[in-house]
């Protein structure tokens, strides 16, 4: 294997030209056992609906699968790898890495075994590790897999990252596309810049992870000196759920991005996929119901049973559900149910 592994070309050129990468969510019974048949039911939708990967092992999949107790991250990854498989899908599949190096390397290879093209590379665990420590970290996660960066929202359990920091991150030869999820407008240019600085902008593909800004990510296009780049695709947990509508979104984002002037109908979708994701995503309460607010809108669907998390104490916040239910009222155009509808029983049933 060589150095820094590269992904197949077909896996670089989807990635640079931007795709909709669901988080994909755990499906639990009521006992919080892993639902397989649930689990591949969620996998087969999102590949019904076009989307151009899957993001597996990541935090709408709940980082605690990890843990001894559950010994989830072996068959939750296998499971998606094999789920695509039969689906005679070729969709760019992102494996969550985390931990401190020795986990995150291990976690890379095993993610490399099941056929995964890229990692995506928290660095939550080392929050006191000095920006040479994370660079030496970095570098040994990519010598297992190719790397997805990853700017995590520190309410999420990320940490704060320098432009300096990203600047020598990219210079990471097989660092194919990076994650932006700060949810801050001055730390997104930090990334975007240092990939423009770096002369990388043609290798390195953006996606957002800004859920509070989603359209306005997807229609920005920056210039620093004669580089001219923009954020071509996301990878999102507010993407598990009406995945249909974010595939056109993404579509119609693509069609008017770069043009001298674009409906100003899209400033106002822009606003009303951010209220959408205020329900989904529970910021009102610090964001602590996001993973059960994307379950909901899923069991809502019909295709998860409940809304189980394996915390138990990790449930809808207090009035959440009834700001799912008004988001969907007030968007109907942005809801996929009709889709999910006619179709939920062959996903469940394959």
């Amino acid at each position: 294997m060589p150095d820094y592994p590269q992904p197949p070309e077909w896996v670089l050129a989807a990635l640079r030209d931007g795709i909709v990468i669901p988080a994909h969510p755990l499906a639990l019974t009521a006992a919080r056992k892993l639902d397989e048949r649930r689990q591949a039911a969620l996998t087969r939708y999102y590949h019904a609906a076009g989307v151009g990967g899957l993001a597996v092992g990541v935090h709408t999949t709940q980082f605690a699968i990890r843990e001894t107790k559950y010994g989830l991250y072996r068959p939750v990854l296998e499971l998606a790898s094999a789920t695509v498989r039969k689906c005679n899908g070729r969709l760019v599949m992102v494996a969550g890495v985390c931990g401190g190096t020795e986990q995150a390397t291990r976690e890379a290879q095993l993610a490399r075994e099941f056929g995964y093209h890229a990692g995506l590379l928290s660095l939550a665990a080392l929050g006191k590790a000095s920006e040479d420590e994370l660079i030496e970290h970095c570098q040994r996660v990519a010598r297992e897999i190719p790397v997805f960066g990853f700017y995590l929202h520190p309410a999420a359990g990320g940490r704060l990252l320098s432009h300096g920091f990203w600047r020598r991150f990219v210079e990471i030869p097989n660092v194919v596309a990076i994650k932006i999820a700060a949810f801050n407008r001055y730390q997104t240019i930090d990334v975007v810049r240092a990939v423009a600085e770096a002369g990388r902008a043609d290798h390195i593909a953006l996606y957002t992870g800004n859920d509070d800004t989603i359209v306005i990510d997807l229609l920005t296009e920056y210039f620093f000196g004669e580089t001219r780049l923009g954020i071509v695709g996301g990878l999102l947990g507010h993407w598990a759920c009406w995945t249909r509508k974010g595939v056109e979104l993404l579509e119609e984002c693509k069609r008017v991005r770069g043009s001298e002037s674009f409906p100003a109908s899209m400033l106002t979708l822009a606003a009303q996929v951010t209220d959408c994701n205020a329900a989904f995503f529970d910021p009102a309460h610090n964001f602590v119901g996001c993973i059960p607010g994307i379950h909901e809108v899923l069991r809502r669907q019909g295709l998860l049973e409940g809304t189980w998390c394996l915390d138990p104490a990790e449930t809808l916040s207090p009035g959440q559900a009834d700001e799912i239910t008004r988001v969907a009222r007030a968007y109907p155009h942005l809801n996929d149910d009709a889709f999910v509808a006619e179709n939920r029983d062959t996903w469940l049933n394959a």
